[in-house]
């Protein structure tokens, strides 16, 4: 059974995943890169921020938020306690999203009430079956990877767009592909029983995060 978040406007979609560092060699802030990756269709935007201390990733978090029109789904990777900071604060996030070797995702819920959204990572099938059946009331899961990508190292083996495609197939959950994924890959993922296609260094990285993000969105639509 899922949760609130998609009866509460979670459009997962063209979901971006952000990387400080690769904006910033790319010659952009977070908040400038995310304001022009949502111009360009982007719908959901996780802030990921894995090596910063906690008041760093607040103040992140913060300031994404600002920037983030309506409409948008704001989401923060693992850090419970970053979340509940920002939704204290006013921010307009919606949730977290966590892995398997972060907290439990029925802790997660009890933590954030049930009317935030809450994702999780969720490469394996038996991961996938536990993910509907929890009583966590899980809202989708993020399925990876598609293929080896430098902005995760200790991700399991990569799935191909073949295998990307089964496995999304095997989830009773929305599902969001991630892991490398490149516009062709988007392409060839459209029709599939995917939600939406996560993106982390083709956006990121990219010189014109704008037109990155428009060319993601033309082909997933």
């Amino acid at each position: 059974m899922t949760g609130l978040g998609l009866q509460l406007g979670l459009h997962l979609g063209l979901y971006l995943v952000t990387d400080s560092g690769l904006a910033e060699r790319a010659g952009h802030t977070l908040p400038d890169l995310v304001a022009a990756a949502v111009a360009g269709g982007v719908t959901t935007v996780q802030v990921r921020e894995k090596e910063r201390p906690a008041g760093d990733f607040l103040r992140t978090v913060m300031e994404v938020g600002e920037v983030v029109p309506e409409g948008v789904t704001l989401l923060v990777n693992d850090r419970v306690d970053v979340y509940l900071a920002a939704r204290e604060q006013g921010a307009p996030v919606a949730g977290v999203h966590v892995g398997q070797e972060d907290l439990p995702a029925v802790l997660v819920r009890q933590l954030i009430g049930p009317q935030a959204v809450l994702g999780l990572s969720a490469a394996h099938p038996e991961q996938l079956a536990a993910a509907a059946a929890s009583p966590a009331r899980v809202d989708y899961v993020g399925i990876g990877v598609l293929r080896a990508t430098d902005t995760k190292p200790d991700a399991p083996a990569p799935l191909g767009i073949e295998g990307m495609r089964e496995r999304a197939a095997r989830s009773a959950l929305p599902a969001v592909a991630i892991g490398g994924i490149k516009v062709q890959d988007a392409a060839a993922l459209a029709g599939s029983a995917l939600s939406g296609v996560a993106v982390v260094s083709g956006i990121c990285a990219a010189a014109d995060p704008r037109a990155a993000a428009a060319a993601y969105a033309e082909v997933w639509k």
